[in-house]
């Protein structure tokens, strides 16, 4: 895994399922529900449009608290492509709207995962991102071992 510049982060895996499944379990909501969040946070809730300008919301149950990640859909590829905004609804954020594009590439049995961030106020925020999204896509990586 590697980050690229100040903005934006990218993380690439290969997962053990065919771009479908893998797919599906990005755009399903009981499936989301069981990877979605970092180690230690809890995905109670998932609300979800799957249409492009559809919107979305992810209830969260963390150690200090209750999170809502939510967001609009820009691009519905499936199985290959996933692009939408994310943005903290609690007050406090300081993060502000930003883009996630996901990327699901047939590689002979498997599919690499591809997943861009961008748009981060600044290194701080992409950090806290990269860790929380590091921990999701190995708990993706962990359902299809």
């Amino acid at each position: 895994m590697k980050t690229d510049t100040t903005t934006s982060l990218r993380l690439s895996r290969v997962i053990n399922a065919s771009p479908d499944a893998v797919f599906r379990a990005w755009t399903e909501p009981a499936q989301l529900k069981q990877w979605s969040a970092p180690e230690g946070v809890e995905l109670a809730e998932v609300e979800m449009d799957l249409t492009v300008g559809g919107r979305y919301r992810l209830h969260m149950h963390t150690p200090g608290g209750v999170q809502h990640a939510v967001g609009e859909y820009r691009e519905i590829d499936p199985p290959r492509r996933l692009v939408y905004t994310w943005r903290w609804e609690e007050a406090d954020s300081d993060v502000g709207e930003t883009l996630v594009t996901v990327e699901f590439h047939d590689v002979g049995g498997g599919t690499e995962v591809v997943l861009t961030h961008d748009l981060f106020p600044n290194a701080e925020a992409k950090g806290h991102h990269l860790q929380g999204w590091t921990s999701c896509v190995d708990r993706l990586a962990a359902l299809f071992r």
